[in-house]
Order: C-alpha cells, then structure tokens, then sequence
C-alpha cells in the first residue's frame, strides 16, 4: 500500500491543532492509503508542543519533530521534507486556510502520473485590499527579475511525488524560497485551485517584517538582475555627468555667464551619492547571503523527536 505523509509547519498554533488533526484524519481515513502526520514545531512559545505530544501518544498516525527555536517556517517545511518518508509528501499549513478537503484532489492527480501538484489561491477570504494588493505586485516583480516562472497566488499548499522530494533535497541553502525551488526542480506538474477560507482560530504569525524579508529571499535566490540594474544605473548617470560637464566646461571658457553653481553641484553629489548607496545596498544583501552560504552552519536543529 503506498504511503503518503503529510507535513504542517507548526508556530504557535495551540487552539488550531486539534481542529486540523480532526479534519485531515476525516479526510484521510476514506483513503486508500496509508498516511502519516508529520508537525515541526517551529519553537512554539506557547501550548503547541504539548498538544503536539498527546496527539502522538492518541494516535499512531501523529508524530512530530520539536525544533530547537523558531528557524522560520521554510526551515520548519525543510525540517518535514527531509524525515518525511511517504510515496507522496503534501506540505500545509495548520491553521485551515490550506482546506484539509482539497486534499484528494492532490491524491486523485497524483494517481494520473503528476510528480508535483501545486496550489493556486485564487483568493483568501479574510484578505485585506493591502495585502492581496502586495501579493500581486510581489509576484509580477519576482517573474520579471527571475528566469524561474513562478505562480502568481502560489502557496506552500503542494503534493510532492518521492522523487521530487529527494531531489529537493539536494536543496541546502539558507535563503530558502521553497516556491521557486519547487519550480526549478522540473518533473510533471499539475495544479489545483483553491480558495483559502479564514483562520479557525488565533492571527496570522507572517507579519510585515517577515513578508518583507520573505520577498527579498525570493528575489535575490533567483535573480541577479538588481546587480545588473544597479550597473546600468551607474552607466546612465556616468554618461550624464558627462554631459553636464561639458555644459560647465562650456559656460566657463565660451560665455560671460560663469557664476558659482552651488545649487547644481549640491543636487548632483546628493543625486549621486543616492545612487551609489543604492549600489552598495543591493551589494551588501547578495554577499551578505554569500557569507550566511559559505559558513555551512545545519539549516535546523530538532531538540525531539515524538512518535507513538
């Protein structure tokens, strides 16, 4: 009988896991497969862990990995990627805006010989105009910049066929996009539209500061193209110094005109300055990942492993 396994990030997510374990068990037990719960508590500061040891104690499908603090939710799906051992692994969030019930739909594709089912979420149903707005932004920006397609509304909500895992799993960098890993991998892929329905209980973990260092992860992975504009920026202004140098050297020798020009050198050097901050910013956050790559330091560290 094949086996599927089925991966939930965990943060702080006390008053969803018995909700999500009830309904993913419902949908599960009408399977024809053998099927594993694999949560990674992602240094939960709250009752998580707890809920998490006697869901493993009750039952025998349940077991989780306890991190040793809060690497982030990437870590946290990496952590299940790498111990997950099903046929299928399907990776979710805990708190339902990933339905249990779309599930099949993931199983039945599977079975039609796709190695990866993706998600689409065609809208979330407590979204603000903010947030959807930045979303679709993000997502045009990030397709501009990289070569690597990537799904506008995509989710970590995914089916992973065995051999798509292990090879994900030759994956070891730090900056972790898992979205636009997936989409490098190659492979067979379909993919399933869903509409993401409320939170059943508490507030989104993802806040501004992290989406933010979220989406600058998912350029700089996959696109070198800020270094490349930051040249041409450089080459264009270069190019009209240039120009406005000539005007100067012209006003100066062939017209009666000269006066100090404070004001245009002032604008300039504040222009150019401007410009060249911007360079070495870009600069420092691609070696500043260079430098987190070359230390090699373990992605995660699991303080326990709870299995029945």
């Amino acid at each position: 009988m094949k086996k599927v396994s089925i991966v939930v990030p965990v943060y702080n997510e006390e008053d969803n896991l018995r909700e999500f374990h009830k309904r993913i068990t419902e949908v599960m037990s009408k399977e024809p497969y053998e099927y594993s719960i694999v949560f990674v508590n992602d240094g939960s500061s709250d009752g998580s862990a707890v809920i998490l040891n006697e869901l493993a104690s009750e039952d025998k499908h349940v077991e989780a990995y306890l991190l040793s603090r809060n690497y982030g939710h990437q870590m946290a799906l990496t952590c299940g990627l790498d111990n997950a051992e099903g046929d299928a692994v399907i990776t979710m969030d805990g708190d339902m805006q990933h339905p249990p019930e779309v599930v099949p739909q993931l199983l039945r594709l599977w079975e039609e010989g796709n190695e990866i089912v993706i998600t689409k979420r065609l809208a979330t149903e407590d979204a603000g105009f903010f947030k959807n707005l930045t979303s679709a932004t993000y997502y045009k920006l990030i397709n501009i910049l990289s070569k690597v397609e990537i799904t506008p509304g995509g989710s970590d909500f995914r089916l992973m066929d065995r051999i798509a895992v292990d090879a994900f799993k030759q994956y070891r960098e730090r900056a972790r996009f898992i979205r636009g890993l997936v989409s490098t991998l190659g492979f067979k892929v379909a993919k399933v539209d869903f509409v993401a329905p409320p939170r059943f209980a508490g507030t989104s973990k993802f806040n501004l500061r992290k989406m933010l260092h979220f989406a600058l992860d998912g350029i700089t992975a996959f696109s070198n193209l800020p270094l490349r504009w930051a040249f041409y920026t450089g080459l264009v202004i270069g190019l009209c110094s240039l120009g406005l140098l000539c005007h100067v050297v012209y006003v100066r020798y062939f017209t009666p005109d000269a006066v100090p020009g404070w004001a245009t050198t002032t604008v300039s050097i504040l222009f150019l300055g401007g410009i060249n901050l911007i360079g070495i910013g870009i600069l420092g956050e691609y070696i500043g990942r260079i430098f987190e790559e070359i230390k090699h330091r373990p992605l995660y560290l699991v303080s326990r492993h709870i299995k029945k």
